[in-house]
């Protein structure tokens, strides 16, 4: 194991429905030296069951009612003892390939707080309907609100974590940007224009479901950082007022008109 360990976390609550499909893309990757650790949050629709078919393979676990995603994910990093780590969400797939190819990256740029790749928007079954529209961004530009980081896709060094740490549990959305925000404060981020994941689009996933909380809590970090009311960030929220009862339907429609058209 003379590679760098890589600490994976998946956060999950009730989504049985996926989660196999996650342990399976996490635990099929090629790299030698990583760790796997899964945060319950206490659920009851057979998800245990699951974990428990894994657990042998599992750097650690726990089944237990915690305060939220973001909770559950400080709750895994606490435990994570990588180089670099990662999380990904209980409805989301790596492709293969993708830790080594994150490792490869994180090589090139010694300096990089982060790497991300591009990931793909899938549905319900799993088949591809989209790309996240990534691209490189940097410090500035974040608190512009020009995010374009697929969370799924991203790889962080810990000694920049450890800076960082932890997630805001006070956010629901956007603690991923907050996070974005702070390490590159600390360091660049580094976009590398490969597919390493892929974000799954489903009717109960919070970026349909909860979409109209993410701009006010990154305007939440906006301010706690001394930005202005006259800002690019400000004046991208004001337009998503105004257009986000649109853009809701048409993201609903387009995975429902997906989802149906794969069945």
């Amino acid at each position: 194991m003379s590679q760098p360990k890589v600490s994976i976390v998946t956060p999950s609550f009730n989504q049985a429905l996926f989660l196999e499909a996650t342990i399976h893309s996490v635990l099929s990757q090629d790299y030698p030296n990583l760790e796997y650790i899964i945060i319950d949050g206490g659920s009851t629709d057979g998800s245990l069951e699951i974990i428990e078919k894994y657990q042998d393979r599992l750097a650690y676990w726990v089944s237990e009612p915690d305060k939220g995603q973001t909770d559950a994910i400080n709750k895994g990093f606490s435990r994570a003892t990588g180089d670099i780590l990662a999380w990904l969400n209980s409805d989301d797939t790596y492709e293969p390939g993708a830790v080594s190819k994150a490792m490869a990256a994180l090589i090139k740029h010694p300096g990089a707080s982060m790497v991300y790749g591009d990931a793909n928007f899938i549905n319900t079954d799993g088949r591809v309907i989209g790309r996240f529209p990534a691209a490189q961004t940097d410090h500035r530009r974040l608190r512009q609100g020009y995010v374009h980081v697929p969370q799924q896709a991203s790889f962080f060094r810990a000694k920049y974590w450890k800076q960082a740490a932890p997630l805001d549990d006070s956010f629901f959305f956007a603690m991923d940007y907050d996070l974005w925000v702070r390490l590159s404060a600390l360091a660049p981020l580094v976009y590398i224009p490969d597919v390493w994941a892929d974000f799954r689009m489903h009717g109960d996933a919070k970026s349909i479901a909860a979409d109209d909380r993410c701009w006010p809590e990154m305007l939440k970090v906006h301010r706690r950082l001394g930005g202005s009311k006259f800002s690019v960030i400000y004046a991208k929220y004001l337009l998503r007022i105004i257009l986000g009862p649109t853009l809701r339907w048409k993201r609903k429609r387009w995975v429902q008109m997906n989802t149906k058209n794969s069945s």
